[in-house]
Formats: structure tokens, sequence, C-alpha cells
């Protein structure tokens, strides 16, 4: 596989597990393009042409020194210019793969947080009010972005003759996907029920015994689930800590998350939620590993660093 036919097996397992529908996400493209076609030619030449094709801004190829056959990657949670140099020093690295968003995927990363509003709306939240209150918080993630060195990775790659990529949204889809088929099929009462659930998958197994498994940040052991809801697993980054009242009202008795910020956990407290935090690394592993398990199958060899728990399907 070249680094084209890694991308493209990785957008299309994405789109595959998407919680929206494949026409829902072709829509969207059209819609893209739609507005593209009404711009101006100059404002056309500054449009993410990407974003035409790619419906997750968050994963891209960022860099491509040799188009060659990928026979060996190295692959981490988080790639900045020290992992850079450590391919360097392995040695016969084809290809650096981060999962966190670097460069234009960096800056773009705001825009991928609309699926967020889909998720929210199929759990039940009027789509007015989730676009409402995401639209807020999708424009300060999108300030905050602003002042990055989103480059200064890619940059170092560029120097080094590294291949680099990133896929955030594209992986963090899977993990979504297989931790709603594993709570749909299982009979979960209690949020002791839920945490036992999650404490029996391989990479939340790993992170406990580095005393950063999944935790209970509101609610109680012994309080019931009510209907779970996968909101924060995937869509760019956390979101709007004023939806929770709105999610409580929709009937969602427990929320699964990547992190939680204190002012969301204040909101989640308010409204009633339980809210079960099944760890940053470790979700992000899950995910990441569900896709490398495909790559492994190609007899590509994978090399973790960087906060990456490998556990292997294949």
């Amino acid at each position: 596989m070249r680094i084209q036919d890694i991308y493209n097996l990785a957008i299309k397992m994405a789109k595959e597990t998407d919680f929206r529908t494949i026409e829902h996400i072709e829509r969207l493209l059209d819609w893209r393009k739609e507005k593209f076609d009404k711009l101006s030619l100059e404002d056309q030449a500054e449009f993410d042409s990407t974003s035409l094709v790619n419906p997750y801004s968050d994963s891209r190829i960022l860099y491509t020194a040799q188009d060659k056959e990928i026979q060996r990657i190295l692959v981490g949670i988080d790639i900045d210019s020290s992992e850079i140099l450590l391919a360097k020093e392995l040695g016969n690295i084809d290809l650096v793969l981060s999962h966190h968003p670097l460069g234009q995927a960096l800056a773009n990363l705001h825009e991928v947080m609309e699926l967020q509003c889909d998720v929210l709306n199929q759990y039940g939240v009027p789509i007015n009010v989730a676009e409402g209150l995401m639209r807020e918080r999708i424009s300060e993630v999108a300030r905050r972005a602003s002042s990055g060195n989103h480059q200064q990775v890619v940059d170092t790659a560029k120097l080094l003759n590294f291949n680099l990529i990133c896929l955030h949204t594209a992986t963090d889809n899977l993990a979504a996907r297989f931790l709603k088929e594993k709570i749909e099929t299982a009979n979960l009462e209690r949020v002791s029920d839920l945490m036992k659930l999650l404490y029996g998958i391989k990479e939340y197994q790993e992170a406990i015994k580095i005393s950063a498994g999944p935790k209970i940040f509101v609610g109680r052991a012994d309080n019931r689930c009510g209907k779970i809801a996968l909101t924060e697993i995937t869509g760019g980054t956390e979101g709007s800590p004023k939806l929770y009242e709105k999610m409580a009202i929709a009937g969602i008795g427990t929320v699964i998350g990547m992190h939680m910020s204190e002012e969301g956990k204040k909101e989640a407290e308010s409204a009633n939620l339980n809210v079960v935090i099944a760890g940053h690394m470790s979700s992000d592993s899950l995910g990441m590993n569900l896709f490398l398990d495909e790559l492994e199958k190609q007899r590509i060899e994978i090399v973790p660093c960087s906060g990456l728990i490998r556990v292997s399907r294949a």
C-alpha cells in the first residue's frame, strides 16, 4: 500500500462507521460543493478543496516525501518533532502517522465538530438547539487554534524527508462505533454495569495499569444508566457544556466521553446526568488499533509510540 491507499482506506472505514448514513455524508459534501461553486474565483483559490471530497477536515495527508510502498509505520497518538527525530534514529520508517491533527488538519479541527450536532440529534436533541449551542463552541475552538504553530511538525518532516499523515475523526469514528455496538448489545442497568463492560476492553485494561482507566466523573456507580449516549467520543473535541441540560431533557441518562472540562462537569451535575470518561489516550488507541489491524493484514509493520496502547485484533 502507498500513502494515498492508506489514507483512502481510513476515510472509507470512517464513513462506514460514522453514526450518520453514507447518504447524509454525501449530501453534506454536495452542499459544500454548491457553496464552493457560488464563490468568486479569488475565494475559490483560498478554499480548502480537500473538504469537497473528505468530510473529516482533521484527517489528511500532511506531507509526501516519497510516494512508495509502505512497509513500516511509526504511529503515535501525538506526534511532534521529537517523534520525527525518533523515526530517523530507528531507521527504515516509511511513514509517520499521528492520531491527533497537525498542520492544516489542526487549523481546521473546528469544521468536523458539526458531526456532534447530528449525533446529538440522533439521541433526541433538536437539531436547531444542537447547532445553536455548538456554534459558539465551534467558534471558540477555531479562535483558539488560530494562534497555534500548526506547521511546526510538518516542517520537521519536510526537513528530514519523512512522509506524514494524521487520522483523527477518521479513527475516532471506529472507536465510537465499536463502543456503541458493544453497549447496545449488552444489558446495562446501572453505571457499574457500564464500567464493567469498559473494563473488559483491552485498551482500557492496559490504561488501568497506568492509572488512566475509565472513571465516573459525574454520578455514582449504583445509579441507573437510562439512555446511554456516545456524544463525545468522536467529532473533534469536547462540545458545549450548555448542551448537558438539553441532553437530559431529551431523555439521556448517561454520557460517555474521552475527557471533560470543569465547566462541563458542573453543567452535567446540574442536569443530573451520569458521565463516564472512558479515557483519552486509551479511547484514541482503540480507534487507531481498529484501523492499524487492517494495515497489519497488508503486512505493514506497526511501531507504536507516544501514548498509543497497541492492541491487535487482527
